[in-house]
């Protein structure tokens, strides 16, 4: 492309020589690049241009300088002849710069043409700039009729808001022409036609009752953030189903978000390296996209704001997923504890995967730094805290609904909690507040069985061995040994982490539960009404039996507690006193009456810890047996 000292000196040999002088001054100033509008202007309708008409007027746009003729730009161009009749600029003899210019040299370049007279091609890519254009311009029809303002127009109206390819394309190319496009309402038009045609497919397509994605996701997937909304916002208006729009912001949310559905396993044991290798997984995440985390952290706040509130929008796993990247883009606290509320009105659907929520936070200069504080308790790689959250989130809903909820839901979030509460049990840094908290969120009345908390507690207890005598018990109280299966029943007598009382508890429930299997497997005899009856009250007796053998074991361990103090006063007493004879004697007077406080020990009884364990002799015959019982733990 020729400059435009080029383009002068072929047009006026005479002053060659004076524009070369102005070129070797250093001191003026020459703009980047220089064009005339016979440059810009090329091919066969150059002939309509007279080149040997000098150029009276410079326009800048950008950086490049236009010398054109004056008057098509006046004749056509409002802004242009007000800014030029103004003395300061015409008496400058410096360019008229054009700042802001909508659509950029190229919008001008077509402008200009259009000015000429010459015939410009519109379509889907550059209409939208040329509108803005004209209208920065004023180039209204107070000037001149079919001026560029109304051509522009008239070929969104009726060409591109007529074709859904085409309105895409035109709502993309606004993306760069703010706030032109969206104050002469191209965006809103564009929008509008976009959820108009989307709606209308999904009331019409078979597709809509199925899991098959629509056409027209993936182009509005491609859109900016602020544009998407609009349409989706469009699309709810017009009574769309909740679950095409959920999987419509799916759809964008695997675009858009970088590692949105990658998968950590889970956590079955926990150690300083393994925490360390799934903290820098997120680490790395952060870290990859540290440039765009802005634009990331709008994206997320965005998605979460328009998620239809209907339960069947979304699925939990994806609410999940989306926490758990909210959380590491530190999105605003609010759009969090909502998104809180959403999976826990859907939680029965999630899986132990799922709510395994890395701890961490966002420090100085935007850096994922690790949260874990100075002091090991509650040094833990999970977020506990959301959960906890969730899971109340999930009772408060189920309170407010308690009449249109069934039982199975409340028995699958007691299955769900407690297989988390057992994989967090392996952390050796969760503490027994947090372990209890955790283990007390739910209701009594929504476990059936203890089976899954008996295997939490057992693993805490496991992976936590220095644990008080208190402790243990703190932590045993919360599960209810009578429901436990007959199988735990079996695990936890021969359990040695369990405190005796607890173990004393199992006991009676187990021969509770095998007098009641026992009798299940016997033959019904029907129509002998009398024998059932007996059977019954033969069943009523052992369990008197057995509850009076319970009471009658709970008041000796009282009794031998009082004793061992006293022993433990009389040994200090005689240590002091250094008399060994007196000692010795003392010791065995009180151990005596220790034995003695258990001298009735019924047939079969067993020992454990140093205390007898009565047994009633069906267990003493099944422990009579050689069989081995396998540990669970």
């Amino acid at each position: 492309m020729k400059s435009s000292l080029q383009v002068a000196q072929a047009q006026d040999p005479e002053s060659q020589s004076d524009r070369t002088d102005q070129v070797s001054d250093k001191s003026i100033v020459i703009p980047h690049k220089h064009v005339t509008i016979v440059d810009s202007i090329k091919g066969e309708h150059s002939r309509f241009i007279a080149p040997r008409i000098p150029t009276d007027f410079s326009i800048q746009v950008q950086e490049t300088t236009y010398n054109v003729h004056k008057y098509p730009l006046i004749s056509k161009c409002g802004y242009i002849g007000r800014l030029e009749a103004q003395p300061w600029i015409s008496n400058s003899g410096n360019p008229l710069k054009l700042e802001n210019f909508p659509g950029g040299s190229e919008t001008f370049e077509t402008i200009l043409k259009f000015c000429y007279g010459l015939p410009i091609d519109f379509n889907s890519d550059n209409v939208a700039a040329l509108r803005c254009a004209s209208e920065f311009l004023e180039m209204t029809e107070e000037l001149e009729d079919a001026n560029l303002i109304s051509k522009t127009e008239a070929f969104l109206t009726f060409v591109v808001l007529s074709s859904w390819k085409d309105t895409v394309t035109v709502l993309k190319s606004c993306e760069n022409l703010s706030p032109w496009a969206e104050n002469l309402q191209i965006v809103r038009r564009c929008c509008d036609s976009i959820a108009w045609k989307a709606s209308k497919h999904e009331d019409t397509s078979e597709d809509a009752a199925t899991n098959q994605e629509s056409w027209w996701f993936n182009d509005v997937a491609a859109l900016r953030i602020d544009h998407f909304m609009r349409i989706i916002s469009a699309i709810t208006a017009k009574g769309t189903k909740p679950e095409i729009i959920g999987k419509c912001i799916m759809q964008y949310a695997n675009k858009w978000i970088p590692g949105m559905y990658e998968e950590l396993e889970g956590l079955r044991g926990y150690g300083h390296g393994k925490s360390h290798l799934h903290f820098s997984i997120f680490s790395r995440k952060k870290q990859e996209s540290t440039g765009h985390s802005k634009e990331q952290t709008t994206v997320i706040e965005s998605l979460i704001s328009i998620i239809p509130p209907q339960q069947e929008a979304v699925p939990c796993k994806f609410l999940l997923q989306m926490l758990k990247m909210a959380m590491m883009y530190s999105v605003s606290p609010a759009l969090i504890s909502d998104l809180e509320k959403k999976v826990g009105m859907v939680l029965e659907d999630a899986e132990v995967n799922d709510l395994f929520i890395p701890r961490y936070q966002i420090g100085d200069q935007g850096k994922m730094v690790n949260s874990m504080p100075n002091s090991p308790e509650d040094c833990t790689m999970q977020d506990i805290d959301v959960v906890q959250r969730i899971v109340e989130y999930f009772l408060m809903h189920e309170q407010q609904q308690m009449q249109m909820q069934q039982k199975s839901r409340k028995f699958n979030i007691s299955r769900l909690l407690d297989s988390y509460i057992a994989e967090v049990a392996t952390d050796p840094n969760l503490s027994i507040a947090k372990f209890q908290v955790l283990a007390e969120l739910l209701p009594e009345h929504t476990r059936s069985f203890h089976d899954g908390l008996y295997r939490a507690i057992d693993t805490y207890l496991k992976i936590h061995p220095s644990l008080t005598d208190h402790d243990r018990r703190r932590l045993c109280k919360i599960m209810n040994c009578e429901k436990l299966s007959l199988d735990a029943c079996i695990h936890a007598a021969q359990n040695d982490r369990l405190p005796l009382r607890t173990i004393v508890q199992v006991l009676f429930a187990e021969q509770v539960k095998m007098r009641a299997a026992m009798q299940e497997k016997e033959p019904a005899q029907s129509g002998i009404n009398s024998e059932h009856d007996a059977n019954q009250t033969s069943a009523t007796m052992d369990v008197k039996t057995l509850k009076e053998e319970l009471d009658d074991v709970k008041s000796k361990m009282v009794e031998l507690h009082s004793d061992y103090f006293e022993l433990q006063q009389e040994y200090k007493k005689l240590s002091s006193n250094n008399n060994k004879s007196k000692n010795t004697s003392v010791w065995g007077l009180n151990w005596r009456k220790i034995k003695n406080s258990f001298h009735v020990k019924p047939a079969g009884n067993e020992t454990r810890d140093g205390q007898d364990i009565p047994m009633s002799p069906d267990s003493t015959r099944r422990r009579s047996t050689t069989r081995r019982r396998v540990s669970m733990s």
